[in-house]
């Protein structure tokens, strides 16, 4: 069997490969890949819909980068949008990076850090 980490580490990536559909919420502390579908909610440090991939449902992460479609709000720290995908919802970030893209069709809300006091 082929490992792709260190099982001490604990860092593997939850990869849905195309042509797959899962159905049910995800939570994990690391990536999730998504390059089929996901019906659900998703919590993760790293989000990362490829261009065949489908969400739909609430994403709630660090990064996302979306290649593929989200419909469904997303709160994250950055927001990375590429040129093919396409989001409805509305995306709560605080960077924002979209690169030629004209698929949006969701509602952006910039949210501020806490300033320390």
């Amino acid at each position: 069997m082929l490992a792709f980490t260190n099982a001490k580490e604990k860092t593997s990536p939850t990869i849905i490969g195309a042509g797959c559909k899962l159905t049910g919420n995800m939570h994990t502390d690391h990536s999730v890949q998504i390059h089929g579908t996901v019906v659900g909610d998703i919590v993760a440090e790293t989000v990362i819909i490829g261009r065949g991939g489908t969400v739909k449902g609430k994403i709630t992460a660090t990064n996302l980068f979306l290649h593929g479609s989200l419909d469904g709000p997303a709160t994250v720290d950055i927001a990375n949008i590429f040129g093919h995908a396409k989001m409805t919802g509305t995306l709560s970030y605080r960077t924002l990076n979209i690169t030629a893209n004209n698929g949006l069709e969701c509602k952006l809300a910039k949210r501020e850090d806490k300033k320390h006091e």
